[in-house]
């Protein structure tokens, strides 16, 4: 029965969706109801919703092998954890994942929202509703979570052992909080242009929700990064995956929407620009889905090989994302212009930002689908890979970098005053590009640049908290300045990995000692281990470096549910950097392939994306906070 409750709440919740669409044309139309029923009926929608996915939650952890979920995407000899992880380790869970945090994210919104009018919190909410039906119906006519086998099976499939990992617990949650929390600045961009209420108030209801996508969205990549790092076994933290891809466009649309959000909220410009961008950055978020859920890309990360489904998914794309385009054509003349500014400005940095970003986006976006509609097209595969990113958005990355070094620093407005500490960062940057000529000639051009940059922009980050008390500085203040910190060190990190990294690939039998980077490593032994769902060859590597000595013990597993052989990596972290052991295959002559990476100082990046987000995070709490005191203060 706990699939059926399942079922039950996914069309009861379809219905209430539905009915949120007719109650906003009733009140548009004739004033009847209001913001009361349409808050009761999307926090009623969240709930079921929430039901909808704790049965999924359930079925698989029991293992209930009469859903047809179950059976192909778990086995009784699963870890627990495993088992819950796999229910949105599949299209079908997956998928209701998306629709559980949509439901949830419109619930939020209608208990949390109060600084909107009637008619706008009716047409914000009416938007969602509507976002949501689509995906209802998508899961009850083509996706279906719940269906059943009668027969039940008598085991399962298992799950892909690539998937069976802790990223799983963490790495896709949260992603589809970031993908769907856009929906929300989606639905209140929709409301804005139908009511014609663009402006501070819009911006300043819709950044919490950005902001708060944002950071789920920075802790996703960056989760999602390590774990391919660690699992896939190829020493590389990011390869330009159309999956990848599929994340990375989201972030970037909601990077730039957050910039124009702060001068919309300040000083009530860049409106067309917030209302553009609002719509881009769901727009990217359901591009992400369709890349991923509808069979057209090969990859680790890609669950559907349905093309039906993925047509469903693109008639949804182009259906919401057109009628928004529609409605911002022709609604965007009645918007007001906001406060003129100078160039030489905070806004004219922010808009200099804006462009670049959207640039960056346009080049990853040109080049993960061109392949995809070269091969429609033609028939043959093409392959956008490393090469054309690094040369195409590499450079303009580093130009927005070097933008950070002053642009935080400018007036609202219009700036005409100099002032040292605006120089003080590039000057750094520059001798610091000298000196990585004349003491690491080996590095290339981009890599030296952003190492300098990295440099500059560590210091400029922290300029905007001198000669401020700490306890009294905004913590939207500390938020950027900790989130452009977390920029500088994840740079430099890139660019001391790609420069600096030592690889050995040998064939080695036990006994052998190998030499990478500053270690020594010797294939001490190999020995057969068995785990909860698998067995494995596990190496013991005996690796030193002076008086430091570590022990590693890489694998070569096999799983039998279903049939796969993995390689799992074994790395040592250590201050300076990552000490990385992949065992390979063996021989013909018996020998086994032994691969080892010397990554110095590479676990920067990922501590510079933890920064980001924590960055976020403290400007999502200062916002919040000075939000409620004006409540409370009447104001």
């Amino acid at each position: 029965m706990i699939a059926e409750t399942g079922l039950v709440a996914l069309w009861l919740a379809t219905a209430l969706a539905l009915l949120q669409l007719l109650l906003a044309l009733g009140y548009w139309r004739h004033r009847i109801g209001g913001p009361a029923p349409a808050r009761a009926i999307a926090t009623a929608q969240g709930a079921l919703t929430l039901v909808a996915f704790a049965a999924l939650l359930g079925v698989f952890a029991r293992t209930d092998l009469s859903v047809a979920l179950v059976a192909q995407n778990s086995h009784s000899a699963k870890p627990m954890m495993y088992k819950i992880a796999g229910a949105w380790g599949n299209h079908e869970g997956s998928m209701l994942l998306w629709v559980t945090v949509l439901g949830l994210a419109g619930a939020a919104l209608a208990l949390l929202e109060r600084r909107l009018d009637a008619a706008m919190t009716v047409a914000t909410l009416a938007a969602q509703a509507a976002l949501a039906l689509g995906f209802f119906a998508f899961l009850l006519l083509a996706s279906n979570p719940f269906a059943r086998l009668n027969p039940a099976a008598v085991e399962g499939q298992g799950l892909n052992p690539l998937l069976q990992d802790p990223g799983l617990a963490f790495h896709p949650p949260t992603l589809y909080l970031g993908y769907v929390g856009l929906s929300v600045a989606f639905s209140l961009a929709v409301a804005a242009l139908l009511t014609r209420q663009v402006g501070p108030l819009l911006a300043r209801a819709m950044r919490p929700w950005v902001l708060g996508a944002w950071i789920f969205l920075t802790l996703g990549i960056t989760a999602g990064s390590y774990w391919a790092y660690y699992e896939l076994g190829w020493g590389g933290w990011w390869f330009w995956d159309p999956v990848e891809n599929a994340s990375l466009m989201p972030w970037l649309a909601a990077t730039a929407l957050l910039h124009s959000l702060n001068v919309l909220a300040a000083r009530g410009g860049l409106r067309a620009w917030t209302m553009m961008l609002a719509v881009v950055a769901f727009s990217m978020s359901m591009l992400g889905t369709f890349l991923v859920r509808s069979g057209v890309l090969t990859s680790v990360h890609a669950f559907a090989v349905d093309p039906t489904r993925g047509a469903f998914i693109l008639m949804l794309l182009v259906l919401y994302i057109g009628a928004a385009l529609a409605l911002f054509a022709a609604r965007i003349g009645t918007v007001r212009e906001g406060a003129r500014f100078g160039l030489w400005s905070r806004e004219g940095g922010l808009v200099a930002n804006n462009l670049l970003l959207s640039v960056i986006l346009g080049i990853v976006f040109v080049g993960t689908l061109y392949p995809l509609l070269a091969e429609a097209m033609t028939g043959e595969k093409l392959s956008v890979g490393p090469p054309y990113f690094n040369a195409t958005a590499g450079p303009l990355a580093l130009g927005l970098v070097a933008l950070l070094l002053f642009a935080p620093l400018l007036r609202w407005r219009h700036d005409v005053r100099p002032k040292l500490s605006r120089i003080v960062p590039g000057a750094l940057a520059a001798l610091s590009a000298l000196a990585l000529t004349l003491l690491a000639p080996s590095m290339t051009l981009l890599p030296r640049i952003a190492l300098a940059l990295a440099g500059g922009l560590a210091i400029a980050s922290l300029l905007p908290l001198a000669r401020r008390k700490p306890w009294r500085t905004p913590l939207a203040t500390w938020g950027m300045a900790i989130a452009h910190f977390g920029v500088a060190v994840s740079l430099a990190g890139m660019a001391i990995d790609s420069s600096f990294t030592i690889e050995k690939l040998a064939a080695t039998a036990e006994g052998d000692t190998l030499a990478v980077g500053p270690w020594s490593v010797t294939f001490a032994s190999l020995d057969p281990i068995a785990g909860p769902n698998w067995t494995a060859l596990q190496a013991r590597l005996d690796a030193s470096r002076g008086d430091t000595r570590l022990i590693l013990t890489p694998q070569a597993r096999t799983f039998s549910d279903p049939p796969t052989q993995t390689n799992e990596t074994a790395i040592a972290t250590l201050w300076d950097g990552q000490l990385y052991t992949v065992l390979g295959n063996q021989n013909d002559d018996g020998r086994w392939q032994l691969r080892l990476w010397w990554k110095p100082f590479v676990t920067l990046i990922w501590l510079g994306g933890a920064l980001i987000a924590l960055g976020g995070l403290l400007a999502l709490l200062g916002r919040l906070w000075r939000s409620w005191r004006q409540r409370s203060a009447g104001t």
